[in-house]
C-alpha cells in the first residue's frame, strides 16, 4: 500500500546516519504511554491493545508499552499536543479536532466529501492517507493506521430532519472546528460549539436542540434519552488515526518502524470490524429506546447547500485543492 510505504520511506530517511544507533539504544528500552478517551471495552480500545500487544510481541519486548484509557492523560486537545511535544508516545484522534492546527486533515471534514464508508478506507489506506500524514509529519505526528468513527448524523429534541430546511433555526451543538460551524449556518441552524461531555445536559435544559455524531456515542452517552429524533443525513465521515509522536518514532529503528506501521495497519482492520458490529447494536438499542430514525433518500439539497462552506474552505487554503479533487474525483 502507497500510505506505509511513503511514510516509511520519508520518515526512515530522515533517520540516516549517526540517528541509527541512539534509536537503537533507545529503542531497546522503549515503554510507551498511549492515550485513548474511550473506556476498555470500546473497539477503539480492543484495538489499540492489539496493537501494542502485536508491537511487544514482534520486537521480543523491546518495544512495549501500556495504554490509558477513558482520558486519564488529559482532553483530546492537549494529548494531542503532548503527543507533538513527545510527552506521550501514541494516542487515538479524530481528525475532526486536529483541523484547527493541521489543515491537511481538515479536507476530511468537509460535509459529504466521501461517497462511503468502503470508499473512505480505501481513500486513507492510499494516496490520500499519505498526503494527510505527510502535513500530520510536519506538526510531530506519524500516523501508523486509520481507524473508524463511523457516520455522523443530526438528532435533535424538535423534529426529524429530511431537508436542509429542517435545520433551519435549530441549536446544534459541533466539535471546535470553523468547518462545521459553517456546516450547520449553511442550512440557517445555529451552531454551537462545546464540550462532548456537557451535550447530554445542554440538550435536556434547551441549551442547545441537538448534535450530531455516530450512532455509538448517540447511544452510549444516553443522548437518545432526550433527543428521540435521529436523522440519518451521514454529512461527515471522517477517520480517525493510530498515531505516533515524531520524536519517539525517530527513536525506533526502521525495523521496529516496519513492526510498528503493519501492526497500525492490523489494528485498524480489527477496529473496523469491531466498529460496524457496535454501530448496528448501537441502532439497534436507540430504536428500542423509542428513538424515532428516519432515513435520507435525497441527500442531493444537503450536498448543495455546502457549496459556501467548499468555496471558502478552498479560498482559504488553495493548496489543499488538488487534494480535495483527489477525494471529490474517485469513485
Amino acid at each position: 500500500m502507497k500510505f506505509f510505504s511513503n511514510i516509511t520511506t520519508t520518515v526512515s530517511g530522515a533517520m540516516l546516519g549517526g540517528c541509527l544507533a541512539v534509536a537503537a539504544t533507545t529503542a531497546s528500552a522503549a515503554d510507551l504511554r498511549g492515550w485513548n478517551i474511550h473506556v476498555e471495552d470500546y473497539p477503539v480500545s480492543i484495538a489499540m491493545e492489539s496493537f501494542m500487544a502485536e508491537v511487544a510481541e514482534r520486537t521480543n519486548g523491546e518495544v512495549t508499552g501500556k495504554i490509558f484509557h477513558n482520558g486519564v492523560l488529559g482532553n483530546q486537545p492537549d494529548a494531542i499536543e503532548q503527543i507533538r511535544l513527545g510527552v506521550i508516545d501514541f494516542g487515538e484522534f479524530s481528525l475532526g479536532p486536529m483541523g484547527q492546527s493541521i489543515p491537511e486533515t481538515n479536507v476530511v471534514s468537509l460535509p459529504f466529501i466521501f461517497k462511503s464508508i468502503p470508499q473512505m478506507y480505501e481513500l486513507m489506506d492510499g494516496e490520500v492517507g499519505a498526503a494527510i500524514g505527510e502535513g500530520m509529519k510536519a506538526k510531530g505526528m506519524v500516523p501508523l493506521g486509520w481507524y473508524d468513527a463511523g457516520a455522523r448524523s443530526f438528532y435533535n429534541s424538535k423534529t426529524p430532519i429530511n431537508t436542509p430546511a429542517d435545520v433551519t433555526g435549530l441549536k446544534v451543538r459541533v466539535m471546535s472546528n470553523d468547518l462545521f460551524v459553517s456546516m450547520v449556518e449553511s442550512m440557517d441552524g445555529n451552531a454551537t460549539p462545546m464540550a462532548f461531555g456537557e451535550v447530554y445536559q445542554s440538550i435536556k435544559t434547551g441549551v442547545v436542540d441537538g448534535a450530531e455524531n455516530n450512532p455509538p456515542s448517540y447511544e452510549s452517552t444516553n443522548h437518545f434519552e432526550v433527543a428521540k429524533y435521529y436523522s440519518l443525513t451521514e454529512h461527515l465521515i471522517i477517520p480517525e488515526c493510530l498515531c505516533m509522536s515524531l520524536k519517539t518514532w525517530e527513536k525506533m529503528t526502521p525495523e521496529q518502524q516496519e513492526i510498528l506501521l503493519d501492526a497500525g495497519h492490523k489494528s485498524a482492520v480489527k477496529q473496523r470490524e469491531l466498529w460496524q458490529a457496535r454501530e448496528a447494536a448501537s441502532m439497534e438499542k436507540v430504536q428500542a429506546g423509542g428513538t424515532v430514525v428516519n432515513t435520507i433518500e435525497d441527500k442531493a439539497p444537503f450536498q448543495a447547500a455546502m457549496a459556501p462552506v467548499y468555496d471558502k474552505f478552498l479560498a482559504d487554503n488553495p493548496d489543499l485543492t488538488d487534494l480535495v479533487n483527489m477525494i471529490r474525483n474517485a469513485d
